[in-house]
């Protein structure tokens, strides 16, 4: 999927590659990469073979191992962005497979400040790679089912305002990474005027540069509020699908299928993605077991029970219905969110969108009984 992505960005190069190879095969000679390079240590690949007149039968086959080479270089010269930031890219290193990350005695020093800022560990993420594995919690039946190749498109929507950017691009890739190509229409960073200098040029140089044409940035020019500003993220959605998220998640390899299979079956249903918890001090992952979403006597939205009918049918596969919802992220067809009006402006107050989006979706289905009991 990301070398996909990669060979995209360099076509032009790629098909000069080409035409200069069978061009010259005979006068190609073997390019060697350092042992060393931190890339071999990511992405292990077959060794390159040396392209030789002697060593090559089909012209194809050569063309394939030159391109092959090629993308090897240029993924080398896009790592080297990340590295211009300070920030690591590849799926070792420190909190590999969700494992908690530590700082030696001389680093937590300096992370103290960091902490206190963003409420988490910023100087540790930016030891973290943008693209670290993390366990896959999902039970084997979840990974056992097959989905259609028809899915809709998802616009998956950050919204961020001071956020580190570590933590913004390790969503970002996270996204990349573990969502399939053909489903990911492309992914809005909704920045709620933030004020920290990382997050202007710097983030917006390296997602064009990095993805180019699949990350927008859109920049609100005042501080909006988080339902303002997922509003403008949908508004800039082009994708079938709209996906909400907070700018510091981390995603897991077939997280989109269920969920946008769902949608494609009623166009009216909300998902909210099952969600596990990164610890803050040392980005742990950790599982959290399935649960509803409820509300206590306050009307504030907490993790509840599955109905006794999801208990009885023994299969932890199968959606849970849920009257709540929490608001970090939340998955709903473009068009029928337009159609229900969205979220409301006036109800920018912590956890509000909480109450108000499950009371618009059952006020939705409460129509429609109606008018069937009156037909």
């Amino acid at each position: 999927m990301a070398s996909l992505r990669r060979v995209k960005v360099l076509l032009v190069l790629n098909l000069i590659a080409v035409a200069g190879f069978v061009l010259f095969l005979a006068k190609c000679r073997p390019i060697t990469t350092k042992s060393g390079d931190s890339y071999h240590d990511i992405h292990p690949r077959a060794e390159v073979a040396n392209l030789t007149a002697h060593g090559i039968s089909s012209i194809q086959d050569a063309v394939l191992k030159r391109l092959s080479l090629l993308e090897d270089i240029v993924y080398r010269q896009l790592n080297g962005l990340s590295k211009s930031l300070g920030l690591i890219e590849g799926y070792g290193g420190r909190g590999k497979g969700g494992l908690p990350a530590t700082l030696s005695p001389e680093e937590e020093e300096k992370a103290k400040g960091p902490h206190e800022k963003y409420g988490y560990n910023s100087y540790l993420s930016e030891k973290i790679s943008l693209d670290r594995s993390i366990p896959d919690y999902r039970p084997t039946k979840c990974k056992e089912l097959k989905y259609g190749k028809d899915l809709p498109q998802i616009s998956i929507i950050f919204i961020f305002v001071n956020e580190a950017l570590s933590v913004i691009l390790r969503s970002v890739h996270s996204a990349v990474n573990h969502t399939p190509a053909p489903l990911l229409k492309e992914i809005i960073l909704v920045d709620d005027n933030s004020d920290e200098e990382e997050l202007k040029a710097p983030l917006e140089e390296y997602v064009n540069k990095r993805y180019p044409g699949l990350v927008k940035v859109v920049r609100n020019q005042k501080r909006e509020g988080l339902i303002r500003a997922r509003i403008e993220g949908w508004k800039a959605a082009t994708g079938q699908v709209t996906g909400f998220f907070d700018a510091h998640v981390e995603f897991t390899a077939g997280w989109a299928e269920p969920v946008l299979s769902r949608i494609q079956e009623n166009r009216k249903r909300v998902i909210l993605p099952s969600i596990d918890n990164i610890k803050q001090d040392n980005f742990e992952v950790q599982r959290y077991e399935n649960s509803a979403h409820g509300y206590s006597w306050e009307l504030w939205c907490m993790y509840i029970s599955p109905p006794k009918d999801w208990w009885d049918a023994g299969d932890p596969s199968l959606p849970i219905r849920t009257p709540a919802m929490i608001g970090c992220s939340f998955v709903v067809n473009r068009k029928f969110f337009g159609e229900i009006g969205l979220l409301d402006p006036g109800m920018d107050v912590y956890g509000g969108e909480n109450i108000e989006l499950g009371i618009k979706v059952a006020d939705q289905a409460l129509q429609r009984l109606w008018k069937l009991l009156a037909a």
